[in-house]
């Protein structure tokens, strides 16, 4: 059930609502706008001291309701509902567009009927300030999963990866909010499994299932603001040169750039990468074909190398005996 709205929002739409229906029954627009006849009352002689600069008798808002019915004698101006300018309702757009591409903060079947609607209201003027809302992919089964927890207060049940340890675990957790933090969802929760709160990319939930159990995270850590997860200080740090065209890299592993990747963008750049093992750093730089390279050249580096050529052994050593 939506929100009723605000007393300053339905005074605002009261009076072209009574100027399109002159001489309503109080009792009957009372039930259309779901407030009571005693609070319809309280609005109506709110409105009847409401008008234009000057506030005198001829520049007053003039409605009677006296006999319980209601009519509108002067709207001093406030005969149409209020619309959004174009200026306004491209920021709108822009910003539904944003929520959308954030993926899983909100409902995307119900920003994109909201952006359908808000273009129809405004013309076709704003239609190309974002894409069309019916285009892309849907959302993962996950993410409607995770939200409805979040909404319903229960518990939570998620398999999750964790990239700088090339992990996937199961973890049990009392969600607290939905935020978005740089163009990514995450999961406010406590995590059971860790007892403390963390948060977890929308994109990394694997499966969801919602319990049939309360979320009951701790009083004062839901009272917290949480922080965003910071590397580990004990795992070793290499240093990569990526492509171009996988840059893509640094925000999914949360890669730290030597230099700003706007300055030089048809440039390779350099970047600091946190990793659990040699072994796991070696799989993702072979899963790049060169186009993700080591730089480093200490000792951790010459362990992932080791790692790499002993992958690229046992490889070569299957296909041979395959063949």
């Amino acid at each position: 059930m939506s929100a009723a709205p605000s007393r300053f929002s339905r005074l605002l739409a009261m009076v072209p609502y009574f100027l399109a229906r002159p001489g309503i029954k109080v009792s009957a627009a009372a039930a259309e706008l779901g407030v009571s006849e005693a609070q319809l009352t309280k609005d109506l002689e709110q409105l009847f001291v409401c008008g234009l600069p000057g506030y005198g008798g001829g520049d007053l808002i003039d409605i009677q309701f006296w006999d319980g019915y209601v009519t509108v004698g002067f709207t001093a101006g406030m005969d149409r509902p209020l619309k959004l300018t174009g200026t306004e309702a491209s920021v709108l757009l822009v910003a539904l567009r944003m929520l959308l591409d954030a993926g899983g903060a909100l409902d995307a079947d119900a920003v994109r009927r909201a952006m359908a609607k808000l273009e129809d209201a405004v013309g076709s003027s704003s239609r190309a300030v974002v894409a069309d809302p019916a285009s892309g992919v849907s959302e993962p089964a996950s993410s409607s999963t995770v939200r409805r927890a979040v909404t319903d207060r229960r518990a939570l049940r998620m398999t999750y990866y964790t990239p700088s340890r090339d992990e996937v675990t199961e973890r049990t957790v009392d969600p607290i909010r939905v935020q978005v933090v740089d163009g990514h969802t995450y999961l406010d929760a406590w995590c059971r499994e860790s007892d403390g709160r963390r948060l977890f990319r929308f994109d990394r939930i694997q499966a969801a299932e919602v319990l049939d159990e309360p979320s009951s995270p701790p009083a004062e850590a839901a009272a917290t603001p949480v922080a965003m997860p910071a590397q580990n200080e004990a795992l070793p740090v290499a240093v990569i040169e990526i492509d171009p065209g996988e840059r893509w890299v640094l925000e999914y592993y949360a890669a730290e750039p030597e230099t700003d990747p706007a300055d030089h963008p048809d440039l390779p750049i350099r970047a600091r990468i946190t990793y659990a093992s040699p072994e796991w750093l070696a799989r993702l730089l072979q899963g790049f074909g060169g186009r993700v390279r080591l730089v480093s050249d200490d000792d951790q580096a010459q362990k992932v190398l080791a790692a790499m050529a002993a992958s690229t052994a046992a490889a070569r050593d299957r296909y041979s005996n395959d063949g």
